[in-house]
């Protein structure tokens, strides 16, 4: 399976604000394609959804965030508290 980047565009989202319009703020990149949306759904091997980027700008959550991810998988923070970041040869 190809490599997939989620990239979450902030001038758009800034400019969705700003315009009132709603122009999807994600991005999945592969090596052939771009594709664009207001979520995406990550699945495992199986088919299984373990998380979800979603971009609601009309229901922002408490802290005011528009874009997040959800999950229900267990999540290793990397940077924090002493672990240190992996490097990547990419």
């Amino acid at each position: 399976m190809a490599k997939k980047i989620i990239h979450v565009n902030q001038h758009i989202i800034r400019q969705n604000q700003k315009t009132g319009s709603r122009e999807p703020v994600l991005t999945v990149k592969t090596y052939k394609s771009n594709d664009y949306a207001h979520e995406a759904i990550i699945k495992d091997k199986d088919g299984v959804e373990v998380a979800r980027v979603v971009y609601r700008p009309d229901k922002p959550l408490s802290c005011g965030a528009r874009c997040w991810i959800e999950t229900s998988s267990e999540v290793e923070l990397v940077g924090s508290a002493g672990i240190e970041p992996a490097t990547s040869s990419v």
